[in-house]
């Protein structure tokens, strides 16, 4: 009897091993060892572009409406990154706002090159640096349509710029005119939406790749090559060269892959960094953001590139990669005791700097409400980080005792201007916790909770599916205020191209606040 059910479950497995895979699907050894994991650079860091100095390498990101904006991560295998600055840290150089699109680095001469979109201010610009690190210049504006340009130097010494459009100038670096009139060299392969345009020179061709079809489930990498940069331009027969809106990427943890850069190693080898999301448990919703990602790329002499065998990547890769050089882990826990905050943390729009302070109060960081709140999205007192885990905790202790019944802070988890709230706030004459949900207009207010004087503790945690918000005081244990279901914050719910972040504010809900509310430390936990 038990080797008829042996029997019985073996050939159920089989069975469903086999329903799994299709005539298309990459057939994983599972005996290969795992080498690197995806995304390399978890949370929301999209649209990724890289460079190479020597064995060093460079990548930057969008940011959108976060400050400061497009970050720069530094290298030396392609698979551990450090965040190591930002090309946009600073308020005059783009006085007008922000709102950062896909961005473009390329390094020629001693110096690095960040060229991007900044929608609803003032178009296309680029910057410079040597150090990468920073600081990068004021911008140099230039009238290029559509978005996410590119940058290409050329051997003769000729510098080219295209966008989405699809239209090609030549540029003078020094003050972003044209040198030539325009030209359309490509209209992609039909897919929507192109974007994220790249050019490179390969064996005397012209390469030119592209974005299409969103930046949801039927995004896309297509490549096109000419003898001449003017084109015509040939599209690869093959196309696309990297997509999940096929059998073999049906199912697969990672989806909506596209936007890409292609690099050559220092040994040789080529690889595509480009962006995907992974779900939050049921298949339909992300949270985390578009991540950076990365595969090998086979582009053999004058062929075309093939991303990983089959254009699909995973989660778990087994390619041989560069020798592994791991960066330093950060700690876990901030505690506010330096003059200025870490690299990790972002303000939504540029900070009105009067209302955050890390000296007023030694070792603590000091928030004062304004009267913005979060969902004006103009600069309301808030500072956080990127979630970049579907299971987490971020915890922190914070001191606030509101006189006013319109005071209130406390941490917040939030996405394109929706947000769920654990606050502490005055209500008839008493000092109560609350978790807040939002749902567009409908708004849900947990059971208040009294408090007892002195510190409170606040938790967030993750757990892939949910969201939990809890609150301790003293050595009490956590208590859960309230659950929901992450998808209720994800991108597909609450729309834009950004990610959760969670983090720290304070609001006086339409007056400032007279009270401040000091947090002394702050913990973001993998689990």
């Amino acid at each position: 009897m038990k080797k008829k059910y042996a029997i019985l479950v073996l050939l159920i497995i089989i069975c469903l091993s086999l329903r799994a895979q299709t005539p298309f699907s990459a057939v994983a050894n599972p005996n290969e060892k795992v080498t690197y994991h995806n995304p390399v650079i978890p949370g929301f860091f999209s649209d990724p572009s890289v460079c190479r100095v020597g064995d060093d390498y460079y990548l930057v990101n969008s940011t959108f409406e976060y400050f400061p904006g497009v970050p720069v991560f530094h290298s030396k295998d392609l698979v551990n990154w450090e965040l190591i600055g930002y090309c946009i840290d600073r308020a005059t150089q783009l006085p007008k706002g922000l709102n950062i699109f896909a961005t473009t680095i390329r390094y020629h001469n001693g110096t690095f090159y960040m060229i991007t979109t900044n929608i609803g201010g003032e178009g296309n610009f680029y910057v410079t640096a040597t150090n990468p690190a920073g600081p990068w210049s004021d911008p140099i504006f230039t009238q290029v349509q559509g978005i996410d340009p590119d940058l290409f130097f050329d051997e003769d010494g000729k510098v080219y710029v295209i966008s989405s459009t699809f239209e090609l100038h030549e540029i003078d670096l020094k003050t972003g005119k044209f040198l030539s009139e325009g030209r359309t060299v490509w209209n992609g392969i039909g897919g929507r939406y192109a974007e994220g345009p790249h050019i490179y020179k390969k064996d005397g061709f012209y390469y030119l790749m592209a974005a299409e079809g969103g930046t949801e489930e039927a995004h896309s990498e297509t490549i096109a090559r000419s003898k001449n940069i003017w084109g015509p331009y040939n599209s690869n027969p093959a196309n696309p060269i990297l997509t999940h809106v096929n059998a073999a990427g049906q199912g697969n943890p990672i989806q909506g892959v596209g936007h890409a850069d292609i690099i050559n190693a220092h040994d040789g080898s080529w690889w595509i960094v480009f962006h995907g999301y992974r779900s939050n448990g049921d298949g339909t919703h992300h949270v985390l953001g578009r991540e950076t990602c990365l595969a090998p790329v086979s582009w053999p002499k004058n062929g075309w590139p093939v991303v990983n065998g089959n254009g699909t990547v995973t989660i778990d890769m087994t390619c041989p990669t560069l020798p592994l050089k791991p960066v330093a882990e950060k700690p876990a826990r901030t505690e506010f005791d330096t003059d200025k905050p870490g690299l990790e943390w972002n303000y939504m729009r540029y900070p009105v700097t009067e209302n955050y302070s890390l000296t007023t109060r030694k070792g603590f960081l000091r928030l004062i409400g304004s009267e913005q709140t979060i969902e004006d999205q103009k600069s309301p007192t808030f500072i956080g980080r990127r979630i970049q885990d579907m299971n987490f905790t971020a915890t922190s202790q914070m001191e606030f005792n509101p006189s006013k019944s319109n005071e209130e802070a406390g941490m917040t988890i939030l996405n394109n201007g929706a947000h769920f709230d654990l606050l502490v706030k005055q209500l008839n004459g008493k000092r109560v916790l609350i978790c807040r949900l939002r749902f567009g207009n409908i708004i849900h207010d947990s059971e208040e909770i009294t408090l007892k004087s002195g510190p409170v503790k606040l938790m967030i945690k993750g757990e892939r599916s949910n969201f939990s918000f809890c609150y301790a005081q003293g050595n009490e244990a956590m208590k859960e205020v309230q659950k929901v279901a992450s998808k209720f914050l994800s991108s597909e719910t609450v729309g834009g191209f950004t990610g959760v972040y969670v983090g720290l504010y304070a609001t006086g809900n339409g007056k400032k606040c007279s009270a401040s509310a000091d947090y002394d430390w702050f913990e973001y936990v993998k689990q």
